[in-house]
């Protein structure tokens, strides 16, 4: 056919438009809870760090451990995003329970101040999916899987004070649907790709005294260049086929500094200001052999506030507890219900327990979105090929999300 060259531009173009498939939390689509002591204490840990997620966390945090230690856990968490469209249709994302693993390694040697570690964690991804609904003009999904092998040094400059870097080896494939065609019930748009890329961390931690601490942690700006396909099936043959397309997105920099205070052993309070750098995301170039097409994002970037206690017992027992002020990174005029993006609170506790060689934690997590309304977003879809309603992102959204995480190491 005559138009389906340009259909399926279109086609990616709109597919590229949702290519941020969330997590559902804020500051886009981070995962920045990759450990449950950290997790409980509101993530507030880049001061502490004292245990090998310091890999994750704060790096140089490894050169203040002892002998070797491994970590294995998991994040699992279930969110909701609720929408209520300006004419009254009201619409659930599908209930969906995602998993990230977490694994680290650390070994400090004896005789020099050195630390090495290696961690596999997820520090963007996870998923979302929108009904069939006339809001939408069809089904909503989005998927990102994005895995990074993390090796570290850290070197203890002096008995206060350590550093540390280490590399980065990312990897992330996506999936995205959405309707394709107004015009033709059912009919679909499926858009994959997937690419590897490399970027570094950096950790500072300075404990001038016992009762003082406090730790920098710097995360590099990476890009992806996800390469893959663009198909359109549901068309009655019309527009139906598959095309290559790919786009370079940027994911960002970002920046932590905490202090953490123990007026006690057995107490430790902690404020970190977390800052990601989403401005970087500005306009994404779906490139394809129809053409190339810019879309633009235009996001903010934006901080998380984190707070965070710990109590210590007798018997190796501890709990904590935590808070997050999460800001919105994704502005109206850019608006996509796949990253349906909010001011957040997040509330957490966990306990846990060292018992000789062995350690565990686990922590509930509860996040809550105040509601958004969306006004101004230009987004429609699916397109409107020869007329046909189309359905808008714009409207008010609600969040909530439950998460649960455990964790067990062990020192050898």
């Amino acid at each position: 056919m005559k138009h389906a060259s340009h259909t399926r531009l279109c086609s990616a173009l709109a597919g590229i438009l949702l290519l941020s498939p969330a997590s559902g939390w804020a500051l886009g689509l981070r995962i920045a809870d990759q450990d449950p002591l950290a997790t409980a204490r509101g993530n507030a840990f880049a001061a502490t760090a004292d245990n090998p997620s310091a890999i994750f966390y704060n790096p140089a945090g490894l050169a203040f451990l002892e002998s070797q230690q491994a970590r294995l856990g998991a994040y699992v968490i279930a969110l909701e995003s609720d929408f209520t469209s300006p004419t009254g249709e009201r619409v659930k994302t599908k209930g969906r329970v995602s998993f990230v693993p977490q694994l680290y390694y650390s070994w400090t040697l004896k005789e020099q101040p050195l630390a090495f570690g290696i961690g596999l964690y997820s520090p963007y991804g996870l998923g979302l999916e929108w009904p069939v609904s006339t809001a939408f003009g069809g089904p909503v999904y989005g998927r990102m899987t994005y895995l990074t092998a993390n090796p570290v040094v850290a070197w203890r400059v002096h008995p206060t004070l350590s550093l540390a870097a280490g590399l980065t080896a990312n990897f992330a494939d996506i999936e995205l649907r959405q309707a394709a065609f107004a015009a033709f019930p059912g009919s679909l748009n499926v858009l994959k790709g997937d690419d590897s890329d490399f970027g570094y961390n950096l950790g500072l931690m300075w404990r001038p005294h016992e009762k003082h601490s406090f730790g920098v942690n710097y995360r590099s700006p990476t890009t992806q260049n996800f390469t893959g396909t663009s198909t359109t099936t549901g068309t009655a043959g019309f527009f139906d086929g598959t095309a290559p397309a790919s786009a370079r997105f940027p994911f960002p920099r970002h920046i932590v500094a905490g202090y953490s205070f123990r007026p006690t052993p057995e107490w430790n309070i902690e404020f970190n200001a977390d800052w990601t750098q989403w401005d970087t995301l500005t306009t994404v170039t779906v490139v394809q052999p129809a053409g190339n097409v810019p879309v633009p994002f235009n996001w903010r970037s934006s901080w998380f506030y984190e707070f965070g206690v710990t109590r210590k017992f007798d018997g190796g027992w501890r709990v904590s507890g935590g808070y997050i002020y999460s800001e919105n990174s994704v502005p109206d005029a850019n608006f996509t219900p796949l990253v349906p993006d909010s001011d957040r609170h997040i509330f957490s506790v966990g306990a846990g327990r060292d018992q000789g060689r062995w350690k565990w934690d686990v922590a509930y997590q509860f996040a809550w979105g105040p509601s958004r309304t969306v006004a101004g977003s230009p987004l429609t879809f699916p397109l409107t090929v020869f007329g046909g309603a189309a359905g808008s992102p714009n409207g008010r959204y609600e969040f909530t999300s439950h998460a649960l995480t455990a964790s067990v190491g062990f020192s050898f």
